[in-house]
């Protein structure tokens, strides 16, 4: 892992963001089937757990858990075991949103395919051809259904496009600027990059978001970037939270 140095931040208005006295947020990002990351950063979190004082610690995920890396299926086994042991946020990215209409639409495959999702059917045992056909289309999502375990039907099934704590409001691509945040539509949420990447405004709360692959965490006044591209880089990002003070490994 890289670890950088803790930063404090500040919003547009001048004001320092803040969480509530006594929680803790551990946001996650991208992992995109890097399930060994996964791992990595469960144990630096169990590690500061043991050696920070008490705190309500939540675990904020924030999407992209499928695709493009080797272990999707496995991926999911992980948060959902995690879930069992600590309070956890799971937030819908555009993969999960891709990969529940594959499972309404069979004909959305060969779109999927080129989002890495093939890594995905791969991941749970299939092995599509390269161009699969209509019969084929229909016979892997029938097969991919049935090989998800009820767990994970029921993790994509609760998958929040948004989360707010405090001065901070999570989503996995970010905000429309010029909308308030509780008008924000799950489609700009899940997809948006050049409007909201670019934009100076004052969201109304610091936002924490993915989505865009970058070298390293990109802290702006009004938001922070923590997908550094994991099933590329190597690089699987945990930003902590707690008070006015964040920091990244």
């Amino acid at each position: 892992m890289v670890i950088t140095r803790g930063h404090k931040i500040k919003a547009a208005s001048g004001i320092k963001p803040r969480l509530p006295d006594g929680i803790r947020i551990y946001a996650i990002g991208d992992i995109h089937g890097r399930a060994d990351l996964l791992r990595g950063v469960f144990a630096a979190i169990d590690l500061h757990l043991r050696r920070s004082g008490p705190a309500r610690a939540l675990h904020v995920f924030l999407g992209d858990y499928i695709d493009r890396g080797p272990n999707s299926s496995e991926t999911l086994d992980l948060l959902v075991e995690r879930s069992r042991r600590h309070e956890a946020i799971f937030l819908k990215g555009n993969h999960e949103a891709f990969l529940l209409d594959v499972l309404q639409d069979a004909n959305r495959i060969e779109a999927w395919k080129d989002f890495g999702g093939f890594q995905t059917l791969l991941s749970y045992g299939l092995t599509p051809s390269m161009r699969p056909g209509p019969d084929e289309r229909d016979q892997l999502v029938r097969d991919l259904y049935a090989r998800m375990p009820p767990d994970h039907h029921r993790l994509l099934a609760k998958l929040q496009p948004s989360f707010t704590c405090g001065d901070f409001f999570f989503a996995h691509a970010g905000v429309k600027p010029g909308i308030s945040l509780q008008e924000q539509r799950e489609e700009d949420l899940l997809w948006i990059r050049d409007e909201f990447l670019e934009s100076e405004r004052n969201f109304g709360k610091y936002v924490v978001h993915g989505h865009t692959p970058v070298a390293q965490p990109d802290i702006r006044a009004n938001r922070i970037n923590i997908d550094t591209g994991a099933y590329a880089s190597g690089i699987l990002t945990l930003l902590t939270i707690e008070g006015e003070r964040m920091f990244a490994i």
